[in-house]
């Protein structure tokens, strides 16, 4: 497993859940940026954020539809 660090993902990248009301409730924001999807708190945006390649994020996204 290789880690990376990402540098200065855009704001514009970053992408909210349509189900997020903006009312305070839980949510992540998502941004596939340079062969890497980051994933953060919306709330806390700049505390801390996951990086997963690809294949990772695919796997995650088909184990959770199948939920």
């Amino acid at each position: 497993m290789s880690v990376r660090i990402a540098h200065a993902v855009p704001e514009a990248a970053w992408r909210k859940s349509s189900y997020s009301t903006g009312g305070g409730g839980e949510c992540l924001e998502v941004a596939a940026w340079l062969e890497t999807v980051m994933v953060r708190d919306s709330k806390q945006p700049a505390v801390a954020q996951l990086a997963f390649g690809s294949e990772a994020w695919s796997g995650f996204v088909r184990m959770a539809a199948e939920r």
